[in-house]
């Protein structure tokens, strides 16, 4: 099956959507981009992902990314259903009177079949694959940084892509790696290609190793960087 591999440039296609016609680098022009894509509109599961998604555009808003979703049914279809997916958010003070975020009419699955998004397991009442709730995160540069793959019937943790989305940012400024269950204001982790002199230079808040059985002393921590910078930032404008 076709698909895209980590580093890849997004074809940039073109698109009937909700919001239009588009091309998708023009879209996103120099910002960070999320495509996630659903296997058919009026389903439980993809209604409350697209509620949940509209609640947090602001979110990704503030991390200069912006979404674009995907469904192989008609943009008829994908109009009425972003009625229903609004009165799913109706007591929800962010609703909006409108979906934040366009949704690609693949009706052909042309899109869906070309990035690799097809299920190849779950399947319609005639028996052709469904699209899986992919989830491809795009760089500025427009290439693919992250793609997670859930089948059909699980429904996507958009806390988890939020959290995904500060570390592809902050590691792709800086040199560092983020560790199991980080999150933006935990210490960050030192590369081991990195020489205690260069840590030293660059972390001027200092680089604490972890001992470990072995002696080796590659567990290497520092201070969120980034953080420092927004408390930097708030204390200028204050002033």
């Amino acid at each position: 099956m076709p698909g895209l591999l980590l580093g890849d440039i997004l074809p940039d296609f073109e698109a009937e959507t909700t919001n239009g016609t588009i091309k998708l680098h023009e879209f996103l022009g120099d910002s960070w981009g999320i495509l996630f894509s659903h296997p058919r509109d009026y389903t439980p599961v993809c209604t409350t992902e697209l509620g949940r998604a509209a609640r947090l555009s602001s979110e990704f808003s503030k991390r200069g990314v912006k979404m674009i979703a995907l469904s192989i049914d008609c943009l008829e279809d994908h109009h009425g259903w972003t009625k229903d997916i609004l009165a799913y958010n109706c007591e929800e003070e962010s609703a909006g009177s409108s979906l934040p975020f366009p949704i690609i009419a693949d009706s052909k699955r042309e899109l869906a079949v070309a990035l690799g998004m097809l299920d190849p397991v779950e399947k319609d009442e005639d028996g052709m694959p469904l699209t899986a709730r992919c989830v491809f995160i795009i760089g500025p540069d427009k290439r693919l940084k992250l793609s997670i793959l859930y089948p059909a019937t699980t429904g996507r943790n958009f806390d988890e892509i939020l959290r995904v989305v500060d570390s592809l940012q902050i590691t792709a400024g800086r040199r560092v790696a983020t560790p199991a269950d980080w999150r933006p204001g935990e210490c960050v982790m030192v590369p081991p290609s990195m020489t205690e002199e260069e840590a030293a230079d660059l972390f001027p808040d200092g680089v604490y190793t972890k001992d470990l059985p072995s002696g080796k002393k590659y567990l290497r921590y520092t201070p969120d960087p980034q953080a420092e910078t927004e408390l930097t930032s708030v204390i200028q404008t204050a002033l």
